[in-house]
């Protein structure tokens, strides 16, 4: 951070991504938290006082471009920002500031969309390799009332940078919570194993994260041992020991561990051998190559087999073909999960899908 002169001020952000749209969230993400806490009212004898900062952003570098040049593409940004009212971020080129611009306005938006309960959860089947309903994971999807459906794609990171996502984290805990103990209830569960759900790294790090999940299914009067909590390498290796400890609290309680996207991350044998899990989920890049790539099929058995010596189930996502099915199965894979059997069903859809499965096997 240096000061130019006056009340110009200006950041150098050297690590950030090499891929132009993550550059540009974390870039914009940042100028946000400047803005959020420079905005902060404060006192100055007994008087109220308020900053209103404008940010101009731009990246490098690129082409025949100095560090003059740049300061002044920032310059000429920050600039655009006082015309167009002040207190606000722009960036140089119009391309990205549409991108940002639309960035915020999801974020504005998805601030707002639990209260107006704009969000809700679908199931999809995770199924044995003869077609029994074996478990289900509960999906996010955000309805828009004007954008209509929005691709977890989009908002999920959007989540992820701004902090959001542990309130939506919470929202779907309590969500998914209530739907399991309601089967339950209603004798619908049947012989359904589990119902997954994703946990975001910045809810599973919260200090309280383990009593926050306690006490939500003791208020809905949730069957622990029916909860799988999915969580991603990223998350179950960093701060390994607080890591494992959290995950042993939640296990006496009967709850069960998944590693969603195995393969995709550090996979590393050593921490698998001291984290406290239950399954393995095959990510889905792997089982879409697993015949076009000698290397993926490689990688599907490895962790098949890895699994199988841990006693570990396996889970392969993205399951859309019969080959697939096939040889997942010729390496004894224990669940499937895709298109091939079910899309993600709305709550009322899957709840037939699964009394009609349970007919089936009767």
């Amino acid at each position: 951070i240096a000061r130019l002169g006056g009340d110009e001020f200006v950041v150098l952000i050297p690590k950030i991504s090499a891929d132009l749209e993550g550059a540009r969230n974390q870039s914009s993400g940042i100028a946000a938290k400047i803005q959020q806490n420079l905005r902060r009212l404060y006192y100055l004898d007994d008087h109220e006082f308020h900053i209103t900062p404008t940010i101009g952003v731009t990246l490098f570098p690129t082409e025949k471009c100095s560090v003059d040049d740049v300061l002044k593409q920032a310059d000429t940004a920050m600039y655009r920002a006082k015309e167009e009212g002040r207190n606000q971020t722009k960036f140089y080129d119009e391309s990205m500031q549409d991108q940002a611009q639309e960035r915020l306005s999801i974020e504005k938006d998805l601030r707002t969309a639990v209260q107006r309960e704009e969000l809700h959860l679908v199931f999809q089947p995770q199924v044995l390799a003869n077609g029994k309903v074996f478990g289900a994971e509960a999906l996010l999807r955000w309805e828009h009332p004007t954008r209509g459906m929005v691709s977890p794609a989009v908002f999920i990171p959007v989540a992820e940078e701004t902090g959001l996502i542990i309130e939506i984290g919470r929202w779907v805990l309590d969500e998914a919570f209530r739907v399991l103990a309601e089967w339950e209830a209603n004798n619908i569960l049947g012989s359904l194993d589990h119902l997954a759900i994703n946990v975001s790294s910045r809810q599973f790090s919260g200090h309280d994260f383990v009593e926050d999940v306690r006490r939500r299914m003791r208020v809905h009067g949730t069957n622990a041992s029916k909860v799988v909590l999915e969580v991603t390498e990223s998350t179950v290796i960093d701060k390994i020991q607080a890591t494992v400890s959290k995950m042993e609290e939640l296990k006496s309680l009967g709850v069960r561990f998944s590693v969603d996207d195995f393969g995709t991350g550090y996979s590393s044998l050593a921490y698998l051998s001291r984290l406290p899990l239950d399954q393995l989920k095959i990510d889905r890049t792997f089982v879409a190559n697993i015949h076009a790539d000698p290397a993926n099929a490689v990688i599907v058995e490895t962790i098949i087999s890895m699994g199988r010596h841990l006693h570990l189930q396996t889970v392969a996502e993205g399951v859309e073909e019969k080959s697939q099915i096939e040889f997942l199965e010729e390496r004894r894979c224990n669940a499937y999960q895709g298109y091939y059997f079910s899309k993600p069903l709305p709550l009322a859809e899957f709840e037939s899908f699964l009394l009609t499965n349970q007919a089936e096997f009767a």
